[in-house]
This record gives structure tokens, sequence and C-alpha cells, in this order.
């Protein structure tokens, strides 16, 4: 059977460069498919066809915006299966993930179509003293202009979706380039997207290296850079120039488990696995830290490893799996490293996990030194950790005890507490009774600290797409 071979798409149309770039199956190592490699000459081509369909995405009306963002949901819809299958290879994603990562897809473009017709503006009292009688104002929301967009390969559907559906709506024309680690999915986004009447200079899809991705990030005829992924962000945001950025760079996200936690504790349990353990930690609100008192300290810190001793790795297209491969060897090899160096120097080991190739069984471990880079950094693996403090108040300095500061999760019984938390906590997110990875694609996401700049949610990415347009008008003279 021959190897499949996907173009890439640059002003809305179908591009083949001869240079084909390998995707693999995350988990077999084989060779899935091919893609079209781009080099400088199309990233221009892309760029400059963004910006030239300026005005034309701007006079392609809401209605039509709208219609176009409902028929990629029902087309995702229609390809639900095949996406599915087609992210579980190339990201190594359990199929119940995949399957969850399309129905978010979904969700994320019928939001944007509902959103598409509701970029309202407002009608402003002016007199506010003598000199500005007779004056009235009003804003609308304009669009910012042609926008580049940088995603990472551990949702390679839904982080596209969350700049693509909300630039639509907004009409911004775009250039996406998705990780060459995993760009099948955004080419069958491609695919979708020629299927409709949105203009064809105003979008691109592209893979290709760094090097020539940098216009995306110097060029000054992008008026908006949204990065997800690594710190990197931050040097990407140096070169930008005048350009907006938005950034959304990771944390390592603590869930606090208070002396009353108001749930049971096989839901509260459940959740934290699943916090922590789901596409096998590679995301940015895994949960990383569980900070329990200490009087549930003992009775959290069994059960959870109970629960995680059951947990199945294995070959993410089999329905019972949990676990899947970390997306590379350099990932396994660092996240092996870390942990060895945090149980070298005195973790508790709760769990053992093992490796294989780039398979990694779950670890779960206890009193990691606070210095650990497992502690410290991103781990984006399947490991969690339980830290042991005394009230409430420690809880929350220990969660703040990071240069991350992305969401936070807290189980607590107690009004007080809830409010506390949200006054103190120095995240993006506070989530209440529930793990720092609940993510609804209609709310404000997004991090302070090193974790980024800007807010994402469809409403949030559209606001940060646009710009307020003034307009004032001095009524005549009396007659």
């Amino acid at each position: 059977m021959s190897t499949p071979q996907l173009p890439i798409y640059v002003a809305g149309q179908p591009v083949t460069t001869g240079d084909w770039l390998d995707v693999t199956d995350k988990y077999s190592g084989k060779v899935a498919a091919q893609v079209a490699h781009a080099g400088p000459a199309q990233v221009e081509q892309a760029i400059s066809a963004a910006h030239e369909a300026r005005a034309e995405m701007a006079a392609f009306p809401p209605d039509a915006r709208r219609d176009v963002l409902e028929h990629c949901v029902r087309r995702f819809g229609e390809r639900r299966d095949e996406l599915a299958e087609l992210l579980c290879t190339e990201a190594g994603k359990p199929i119940r993930d995949s399957r969850g990562e399309v129905d978010r897809l979904i969700d994320t473009f019928g939001i944007a179509a509902g959103e598409a017709t509701r970029i309202n503006g407002e009608v402003f009292e002016m007199q506010v003293s003598p000199r500005a009688h007779g004056f009235r104002g009003m804003t609308r929301r304009v669009p910012i202009g042609a926008c580049s967009f940088i995603t990472p390969f551990n949702f390679p559907l839904n982080l596209v979706a969350h700049k693509v559906a909300p630039a639509i709506a907004a009409g911004c024309p775009f250039v996406l380039k998705p990780s060459e680690r995993t760009p099948l999915g955004a080419q069958v986004i491609g695919q979708v997207l020629a299927e409709t009447d949105l203009p064809r200079k105003a979008w691109s899809v592209i893979v290709c290296d760094t090097k020539a991705s940098a216009p995306m990030v110097e060029d000054p005829r992008i008026a908006l850079l949204s990065f997800t992924g690594g710190p990197i962000g931050w040097d990407l945001r140096a070169r930008a120039g005048r350009k907006k950025v938005a950034l959304e760079l990771g944390g390592n996200a603590a869930c606090i488990v208070d002396e009353d936690p108001g749930v049971p504790l096989d839901h509260l349990v459940k959740r934290l696995v699943f916090g922590a353990y789901y596409q096998s930690g590679q995301s940015c609100i895994s949960v990383q830290r569980v900070i329990v008192h200490r009087a549930m300290a003992e009775r959290v810190s069994h059960a959870m490893a109970e629960a995680v001793r059951a947990l199945k790795c294995g070959n993410p297209h089999d329905e019972a799996t949990d676990i899947g491969p970390v997306i590379d060897a350099a990932s396994a090899d660092r996240l092996e490293e870390w942990i060895r160096a945090a149980r070298d120097a005195g973790g508790r080991v709760l769990v053992e996990g093992r490796r294989d190739g780039t398979m990694i069984a779950p670890w779960l471990l206890a009193d990691v030194a606070h210095d650990a880079k497992l502690y410290r950094e991103e781990a984006f693996g399947p490991v969690a950790l339980i830290e042991t403090v005394d009230s409430f108040d420690a809880a929350l300095d220990r969660a703040n005890d990071s240069h991350f500061g992305l969401q936070c999760g807290v189980f607590t019984a107690r009004l007080d507490h809830a409010m506390r938390a949200w006054d103190r906590l120095e995240v993006g997110g506070v989530v209440i009774s529930d793990v720092p990875s609940v993510r609804v694609d209609n709310m404000p996401y997004g991090g302070v600290k090193d974790s980024g700049v800007g807010r994402e949610g469809v409403r949030s990415a559209i606001e940060e797409m646009t710009e307020v347009r003034l307009l004032v008008i001095k009524d005549p003279p009396a007659e």
C-alpha cells in the first residue's frame, strides 16, 4: 500500500512542493503519511496573500462567515471517525481521548459560528461636561488584519480550532503553521475550508521548519501572532516588532485538596487521575502537583496510587488504553532523567513506571524536592507529584510557588476557601471542585507569569483579533 501524500494550502489552493515530510505513527514508529513541506517561497506567498486579502475578508459578511463555520461543523461531524483515527496515529493519543478532541474541534467551530454575528460595539454617553454637549459616541470592533498562528503537537485539532475559528468569525485572514510532528489533522481542516466560500487568499495552512517560518513572526505585514507552545514564545515575542502577540506557554498545574474536599474520595481520586494522566500527561493544564491537607494525605495517596496502577498502557488504537506513547524519544529521555533526579534527591516513589521506547507507564511520587526540575518545570508526561501541607493557606502558597500560572484546581467544601483561592492564586483560571485540566471552549483561557499573555476561548480570541474603532458625531447647530 502506498503512503498517503497530503498537500499544504497556500492562499487557499492545494500545493505540493516536491519536498515531502514523513509523519510517523507515534506508537509503531512507521511512516503513516507524508505532507508537502513548505519553504521560504510558500511562506512569502501565504503572507502576501493574507495581507492582500484584508479588505476582502473584512467585507465578507458576518452571516457568510457563520455559514463557513457551520459548514465546517457539519463536515467535521461527518469525518469524525476519520479525524479521530488520524489524531490517534499522528499524536499517539488514546482513541477515546482522540474522539473527545474531535468533539471539541466541532464545539469550537460551532461556538465561533454563533459569535460571528454577535461582534457588537457600544453606544455611549459623551455629554459628561458642558464642552461635550451635542456629541454622540459609538464604537464597533473591526478585524485587526492578517494573523499568523503557530500550534503545538499535543492538541493538533483543537488548538488549531481555537485560532482559526475565531479568525474566520472576526474577519481576519491568516497563515497557520501546525507542528511538523502532527500536521495531518490541520491539512484535513484545510480540505474542509477549501469546500467553502471563504476568500481564497485569506487563508493558508502550511507545514515548514522553524527557519522558514521566521517571517510569520517578524514580517510587519502580520498584525497579530498567536503562538501556543513552550518558552521559545518569549523569544518570538521579542522578535515580533510592533505586532500584537498572544502566547500560551504551558504550566505545571497544581490541584489543592482541602481538609474537607467537598466530594467523595472515589470521585476526587478519579478526577485527579484523569487530570494527571489523560493523553499521557501531555497537556498544558495536566495535574502535575497534588497539594493535600494533612488530614486527607494518607487516604488520597493510597487511593490515588491504587488507581494509577490500574491504568492500562499500550496501543492508542485499543479502546481500553489509558496511556499511549509520549510524542518522541527526546521527550521520553528528558522525563526519565527528571524522574531519576527527583528520586535520587529523596522523592518517594508511590507508583513506579517503566519505559519501553516512547512508552512510559505512569509514575506517582511524593515529597519531591521543591528545587527539582520535575517539580519546578512542566513535566508534560505521565507523572504526578503529591505533597502534604498543614493548612489551606499553606496550600495556596505552595501552588503559587511556581514561575508558571495557567490554571489551578481546588477541592474544598468551604465557600470562603473557594473565594480566598480566587483572590490569591496567581493563575489565569481557578477551578473549584474539579481539576485544573478543565477547559470549556467558550471560556477565557490563558495564563500569567511564564505561562503567557493574552486569552483564548472563542469570544476572548475574537477580542484579541479585533480592534475598537470609534465614531464621534457632533449634532449640527440649531437653526
